[in-house]
């Protein structure tokens, strides 16, 4: 399979932490090159071979290996976040020093830990990723966490039109025409991309993160 250009390359090209910040990896996993990232909706499957549509329209073929993780994306409401949840929240710097979020998922207790601390992310200009375990909840206009990891803490204000979503395990049942997606893929020497680690929207969701 080859991926369609170094022009695309670059369009789909993440930062370096940017699997780590949605789903759990094994420490040999984490010691490979960055994964590239790809947000988009499916077109076709067939075996191994997932063919997706990007948001800016390209189609790009990625191979599913035995160690391909898949995660269901659902809907969850702002109330479901409380103190001691693990979540990830993409979000922007505000003057004050704290963070409006972009999106917040919720983990399962299963995968708590999964990319804890904050880091650059490629959602918006200045966007950050922060996974960890909420602290304080105060609901005023809207919400406000704090999210703690070991090297840190941040304040995230979650507006009420902020999509909101949880992260369950999930399978290759969910892989189908029309259903969005957000993967990360390692990328071999000849441009072939195979699939690291899926999270795929259930019910017609677009995964937000």
């Amino acid at each position: 399979m080859k991926i369609v250009s170094s022009r695309l390359t670059r369009t789909l090209v993440a930062p370096a932490l940017l699997a780590a910040a949605l789903l759990a990896a094994a420490p040999a996993a984490m010691a490979q090159p960055a994964p590239i990232g790809v947000r988009g909706t499916v077109t076709a499957v067939a075996g191994d071979s997932l063919k997706v549509r990007t948001r800016t329209g390209q189609e790009i073929d990625v191979s599913l290996t035995k160690d391909t993780a898949v995660r269901a994306v659902t809907l969850a409401k702002v109330d479901e976040i409380k103190a001691g949840s693990y979540i990830g929240s993409a979000a922007v710097p505000q003057a004050d020093g704290s963070l409006k979020a972009l999106e917040v998922h919720v983990f399962p207790p299963s995968m708590r830990g999964s990319g804890e601390g904050h880091r650059a992310w490629d959602l918006g200009k200045n966007s950050s990723m922060t996974n960890g375990t909420v602290g304080n909840v105060v609901v005023s206009n809207g919400r406000t966490i704090t999210v703690k990891y070991p090297d840190g803490e941040k304040r995230i204000v979650i507006p009420d039109d902020v999509p909101i979503v949880n992260l369950e395990p999930g399978d290759r049942s969910l892989l189908a025409p029309g259903v969005h997606v957000v993967l990360f893929a390692s990328k071999a020497a000849d441009g072939a991309l195979s699939a690291r680690f899926i999270s795929a929207g259930k019910h017609g969701v677009v995964p937000p993160m």
